[in-house]
This record gives structure tokens, C-alpha cells and sequence, in this order.
């Protein structure tokens, strides 16, 4: 009884957004599979993303992610989505899951169904980029698991079949880097959805999600405006001048206009807003901090070793020479020391110390 109610228990034991989108996964490719095999004619609209014939079936916008083509498609999606997703659902919560999928397959399919209708206008070629493209499958979703993992776990390191080594943080633009290079040989689609997927699922974590956690005087923070979640970080560091230039001028109206969410300052009881959320805040209060050490110890190495100014010169070694002479004339007779004192005495009225003021003054015991 325990062996067979071991799965059962196993399933249960998911989250329930996992649990339903993965078997909403299966369910969808196993019925297209069906129906190619059985070769009925249906419309691939009703199914997939066709950008001339979708805008007549909306739900396609986000229901062609249940669909792979393909069973090494879907081997990879079911061997990557699904636990990233329990990850994700565990830490968020099943609301905060479920926004992010719709978000980041639904905005990336209609990027790229304006994508390929701008296209047909610039070429008049309908039978190409309307009716010759069809989107479908998880690749959106998958770099958008990654990029959440980027700002979750950047550090940690992942080994691919027992063979490959690659650190969270590196993944993202791995897949970004051949996304852009099979579209540059004309595999547009479905490649191309990738880039989507992660310009969208960067955004929407950077200024949309809400962090259910982070509550400051009773607001709700939303996003991750820290330093090693922005833009710039994804490239290297040749082009983050003009992304920087970009990025705040985009920024900077988006504001302006209210289009993303105001966060708030922790230190005055939110009520000013501020470009940057809890772990912003914590980053910069230890940016302070370490600035505040670094001029503390360098004040304490200058005021411990002074450097002597070019008018001061080094005094002379007046009083070393009369303690030698005086430790050496204490070794001999008692005649011999009387005379030896008497001797330095005027040694050492005869003998000048040049001071700090530059004038000669007279050394007396």
C-alpha cells in the first residue's frame, strides 16, 4: 500500500501552479502529436501563435506554451521547467508564479506577433511572416526561470549532464548569445522568442513583481533596483556607458509618467520615493558603511606616521652621544670617571642644537 500510494503522495506533494501547467504541458503536446499523427486538418491557429490568423484567437497568446512540437522539446522543457517552477512557487507563492508565467510567455508572444506584422509591412512578404511562422513552446519561460534564478542564486554553480560547469548568472546570456546567433542564420522562429523572454521577465522583476515580504510602513515595495540586478550588469563593461545613458533616459520618463511602480525610502517612513527597494537600501547603507571605514583607517595610518615637512630637519643625535660617553666613562676608575665627567660637561656646553626655529641654542645638563 505504502509502494502505491508513494506517487500519489509524490504528486500532491507539488505545489499546485507547478503541478497543473506541467500537466497542462503534457496534456497539450500529446494532443497536437494526436492529431499530426492521425493527420486531421486542423487549424494551426487555434493551437499555436500564427501572427496573420491569431488576433482572431487571442487565447493563443499564452496557451501556445502548452504546445512542443517536437519530443525533444519537450524533454527539455519537462526536464527544466517544472522544478524551477516548485523552486519559484515555494519562494513567491502560487499567485506571484502564476503572474509571472502569464507575463512573461503572454508579453513575449506579442512582441513578437508586432515583430513579424512590422516586418510583412517593411516587406509585403504575408506569406513568410504571417502565416510562415509559428510560435510555440516554453523557450520564453525557460531563459525567464533563469534570469530569476540570476537574481535569486547568481552565485550558484550548475553541472549539466555530470559533464558541463556553468555558474546561475552566466546561463542567461549563454542562451542569449545562441538565440542571436540563429537568428542571424534565418531561424527567426521559434529562436527569437527567447530575447523577448528575457528583456520581458527582466523588466517585470525589476519593477513589477511585488515582494509580498517587503512591507515599509505599510506599502508594498515592488521589484529589485539594486546594483547587481541592473541592465549594464548582463554586458560587458565596454558597453555600459551607453546602456547607462539609455537606460536612465528611458527611466527617467517612465517615471515621469507613472508606468512603473514608485518604491519607497525605508529611513523616512515611506513617504519619499526613491530609485531602489529593501535590498537597494541594503546595499547602499553597506556601500556607506565601507567608505566610512576606508577614511577612518585612513585617517588613523596618516595621524600615526607623520611626514616631516621640508623646512624641519632631523635633530641631531646630541643626547645619544652623551649617554654613550657617559655608559662608557662608567666602566673605568673613579679618577678617571671624575675627569671624564668634567671633560663632557664642557663637551656639552661647547656643542649647539639646531631647534625648529632655525636658531642655535646651547645643550645643558
Amino acid at each position: 500500500m505504502a509502494m502505491l500510494s508513494s506517487p500519489v503522495m509524490l504528486i500532491q506533494a507539488i505545489p499546485p501552479v507547478t503541478r497543473y501547467f506541467t500537466a497542462a504541458t503534457v496534456v497539450g503536446s500529446s494532443v497536437y502529436a494526436w492529431l499530426q499523427w492521425k493527420g486531421i486538418d486542423l487549424h494551426p491557429a487555434y493551437l499555436l501563435l500564427v501572427p496573420g490568423s491569431s488576433i482572431f484567437y487571442p487565447w493563443t497568446f499564452v496557451t501556445s506554451a502548452l504546445v512542443e512540437v517536437s519530443i525533444f522539446e519537450l524533454l527539455t522543457t519537462l526536464l527544466l521547467v517544472p522544478a524551477s517552477l516548485r523552486y519559484l512557487e515555494r519562494l513567491w507563492g502560487s499567485i506571484e508564479t502564476l503572474k509571472f508565467i502569464v507575463v512573461c510567455v503572454g508579453v513575449s508572444n506579442i512582441i513578437a506577433f508586432a515583430m513579424n506584422w512590422i516586418e510583412f509591412i517593411a516587406t509585403s512578404n504575408a506569406d513568410l511572416f504571417l502565416y510562415g511562422m509559428e510560435y510555440r513552446g516554453q523557450m520564453a519561460l525557460q531563459i525567464a526561470v533563469l534570469v530569476a534564478f540570476t537574481q535569486l542564486i547568481p552565485e550558484h554553480q550548475v553541472q549539466v549532464l555530470g559533464v558541463f560547469k556553468a555558474r546561475v548568472k552566466s546561463m542567461p546570456m549563454a542562451m542569449l548569445t545562441l538565440s542571436t546567433v540563429l537568428c542571424l542564420l534565418g531561424f527567426q522562429c521559434p529562436w527569437i522568442i527567447i530575447q523577448f523572454g528575457w528583456f520581458v521577465s527582466w523588466i517585470y522583476l525589476r519593477f513589477y513583481k511585488k515582494n509580498s515580504g517587503d512591507s515599509v510602513g505599510g506599502t508594498d515595495s515592488y521589484g529589485d533596483r539594486s546594483e547587481t540586478f541592473s541592465l549594464i550588469s548582463w554586458f560587458p563593461p565596454f558597453m555600459h556607458g551607453p546602456l547607462s545613458i539609455l537606460g536612465n533616459f528611458v527611466y527617467h520618463y517612465a517615471n515621469r509618467f507613472h508606468l512603473i511602480p514608485a518604491t519607497v525610502d525605508i529611513e523616512n517612513a515611506g513617504y519619499v520615493p526613491v530609485p531602489g527597494g529593501a535590498r537597494a537600501e541594503a546595499e547602499r547603507r553597506r556601500a556607506l558603511a565601507l567608505k566610512a571605514l576606508d577614511q577612518r583607517l585612513a585617517a588613523g595610518s596618516g595621524a600615526s606616521s607623520p611626514v616631516p615637512g621640508p623646512s624641519q630637519s632631523p635633530r641631531p643625535p646630541v643626547l645619544a652621544k652623551s649617554a654613550e660617553s657617559s655608559t662608557s666613562s662608567s666602566s673605568s676608575s673613579p679618577a678617571t670617571v671624575s675627569r671624564g665627567h668634567d671633560r663632557q660637561n664642557s663637551k656639552n656646553v661647547s656643542e649647539v642644537d639646531l631647534g625648529d626655529t632655525g636658531k642655535p641654542k646651547t645643550e645643558s645638563r
